[in-house]
């Protein structure tokens, strides 16, 4: 397959590193480039193969801290993402690595769902960065706006218990960018899910009223469950 995305898979217990692999290869769009299970080894093997375009990294390496490693990288190679998958949740230490440009955190334990869901959006966060950014755009990069304060937002309401918000936001994301309704099979394939998984999803967006269910029937007479985003623009 052609447009792969090399991946370097960092962690020091062997079966995770494995682990990881194994979700890796399952994956359209990504190939194993190598495992590392030291700081040290990363920046060697990164230089050994310029195709590496995503880096899978730990925080608790046995002869150093993956944040530290992931300034190392953002410094030599700017070009290459970085998704720490680790069960460092300290604010300090998530705080460091976003302030530090990472392009994912995925805290352990987690499911099949969830790394694939993580790992499909940086898939289509390369696929749509533009050469030049509009001014909304950079506000939004910023965290906020340079004209005009932020209006007030209400929280999201709660997850149900079962459901991740990165994979609700990834699932919406592919309904949103759809040029006509899409099917619970269709938003499986794009976000790497399950069909199972992208239909309780969907299910879930059509209750919140951000998703509309448009049945379409076939020449059996038994309806397609299709859907179509329906949140006002800019929402």
């Amino acid at each position: 397959m052609t447009d792969q995305i090399r991946t370097l898979i960092v962690d020091d217990d062997p079966d995770v590193l494995r682990m990881h692999q194994l979700f890796v290869e399952s994956l359209d769009g990504f190939a194993v480039a190598g495992t590392a299970a030291r700081a040290a080894e990363v920046v060697p093997a990164m230089e050994a193969d310029p195709g590496i375009g995503l880096v899978l990294l730990d925080v608790h390496l046995p002869d150093g801290n993956g944040v530290d490693v992931l300034t190392e990288l953002r410094a030599r190679f700017p070009r290459a993402g970085v998704v720490m998958i680790t069960a460092a949740a300290e604010a300090e230490t998530v705080r460091a690595a976003i302030g530090r440009g990472i392009d994912g955190y995925l805290v352990k334990p987690f499911t099949v769902d969830d790394f694939r869901g993580r790992l499909a959006a940086f898939r289509a966060a390369r696929a749509q960065e533009p050469g030049r950014l509009a001014q909304a755009e950079i506000d939004a990069l910023m965290g906020g706006t340079t004209t005009a304060p932020p209006a007030a937002v209400a929280p999201p309401a709660p997850l149900p218990k079962g459901f991740s918000q990165p994979t609700l936001e990834l699932v919406a994301s592919a309904v949103r960018a759809a040029a006509e309704d899409v099917s619970a099979a269709q938003v499986a394939q794009t976000c790497g899910i399950s069909r199972v998984s992208a239909r309780r999803y969907l299910d879930l967006l059509t209750r919140r009223g951000e998703a509309e269910l448009r049945p379409r029937y076939g020449s059996a007479g038994r309806p397609e469950h299709r859907y179509r985003w329906i949140k006002h623009a800019g929402a």
